[in-house]
């Protein structure tokens, strides 16, 4: 049963596209139950973040561009018209790719250990879809292990590395005195927990976070000295922020050139620094086009990022060792799970056929048949009956020259070899 990993991300796709077929947690339960429903589609698990969106899906036989189509469909787009952006792996690639994207060797900060934890709470949305069996959700545990090897055994990971690092590394080439400047963080998830971090580290003046629930902003900013906000209470204070930096989960833009307009006539026009760490976007693109604004999305950050991605490189033909070895390990437990089953039905196949030929035997004795002659009947009607259909597969195989069956069964029924 063929596995496909199939997506696009920040090195296919521009921010506009990504927004637009972005899966959000909300959405990401029944989009599961649906992809899971899909003809053909065995097994799904959607991972979408800020820079990829991806459908992993155990498929049978003949299905293997039913997750593409499912993509065009929920997008409401036509057939082939993400195909320029789509990359597909298949079975040992697939694989690779997984492991790949959980070691932070596909993301835009080389070795950053987020992604790790989205790929985690993707498995968690499968198993809790119930959209994950045996071999995918081996297949992930087995990606938590080599990301846990990558980190400890390479220094992929020296450093700060996340894309919340990279921004207030802009932040500080923009902004040269931190300790004089006020800095808006709007949401209140990892990315903007990390932004707070590193700019208390570096001496920022004041912090204010937003958020949908104040009191999550609240627990974010009080060990700092910061202050939280709603989201609704933004426009008040938006004139009062240096530099923004946005990261939230939502669908529709949050800052609006209007709310930035008047913000900047408040500011006597004095500049606005605007990051945008968002997919969908938190900021409308319009806000670029006003003067004394200064925006970047997280695709502006790819220079800022490649700055500090030399000092990893080394490390990633170490990571790709161990991805390589996993990856062997892996398809090796696959195939002979993949074996397990029909062996398992043959098994069953013959206990059934046993049972029955010695209940047989049972009630003969019951009924006063000689012992000897009820051994004959069971040993000659269970032998003929566990042999049947293997004859008759053999006999047919001479008959039409398939030379291949013909060997498989001389080694497997290799009288000496049994006996040594």
């Amino acid at each position: 049963m063929p596995l496909i990993a199939l997506g696009l991300n920040h090195l296919t796709a521009p921010v506009a596209l990504r927004e637009r077929v972005a899966i959000d947690a909300d959405a990401t339960p029944p989009a599961l139950a649906d992809l899971a429903t899909q003809p053909g589609v065995d097994e799904a698990m959607i991972l979408s973040t800020c820079n990829r969106t991806e459908l992993y899906c155990s498929v049978r036989d003949g299905a293997e561009q039913i997750p593409a189509n499912w993509l065009h469909t929920r997008n409401q787009m036509t057939p082939g018209r993400l195909d320029e952006f789509l990359y597909r792996h298949t079975d040992g690639e697939a694989v690779r790719h997984v492991f790949r994207v959980a070691t932070g060797l596909e993301s835009m900060v080389l070795g950053e250990p987020q992604i790790l934890g989205q790929v985690k709470d993707a498995w968690r949305a499968a198993r809790t879809a119930h959209t994950l069996h045996t071999p995918m959700d081996r297949l992930l545990q087995n990606a938590f292990q080599v990301a846990k090897r990558v980190r400890t055994e390479t220094r992929i990971g020296t450093g700060p590395v996340s894309v919340a690092f990279t921004a207030v590394r802009l932040v500080e080439q923009a902004f040269a005195d931190l300790h004089e400047s006020c800095v808006l963080l709007i949401g209140a998830g990892d990315t903007i927990e990390l932004a707070v971090r590193h700019l208390i580290e570096r001496g920022v003046k004041r912090l204010i976070v937003a958020n949908r629930t104040v009191e999550t902003a609240q627990a974010l900013v009080n060990p700092v000295g910061g202050y939280a906000i709603a989201l609704a209470d933004l426009p008040r204070h938006l004139a009062e922020a240096d530099i923004v930096i946005s990261a939230t989960a939502s669908r529709d833009a949050i800052l609006t050139a209007p709310m930035l307009d008047a913000a900047l006539q408040q500011r006597r026009r004095r500049p606005m620094l605007l990051i945008d760490l968002a997919v969908p976007r938190d900021i409308d693109p319009a806000v670029a086009k006003l003067p004394n604004v200064f925006l970047y999305t997280i695709d502006d950050l790819q220079q800022t990022i490649e700055q500090g991605r030399h000092s990893r490189e080394a490390s990633v033909q170490e990571a790709e060792a161990i991805i390589d070895l996993q990856v062997e390990r892996y398809l090796a437990w696959h195939r002979a799970a993949e074996f397990d089953q029909p062996l398992r039905i043959y098994r069953a196949h013959a206990e059934a056929q046993r049972d029955a030929v010695l209940a047989r035997a049972r009630d003969m004795l019951a009924h006063g048949h000689d012992p000897n002659a009820t051994l004959e009947f069971l040993a000659h009607t269970l032998t003929g009956k566990l042999l049947h259909t293997t004859s008759v597969r053999l006999h047919e195989a001479a008959e039409h020259g398939d030379q291949a069956l013909l060997d498989a069964a001389t080694r497997l029924f290799d009288a000496h070899e049994h006996d040594a």
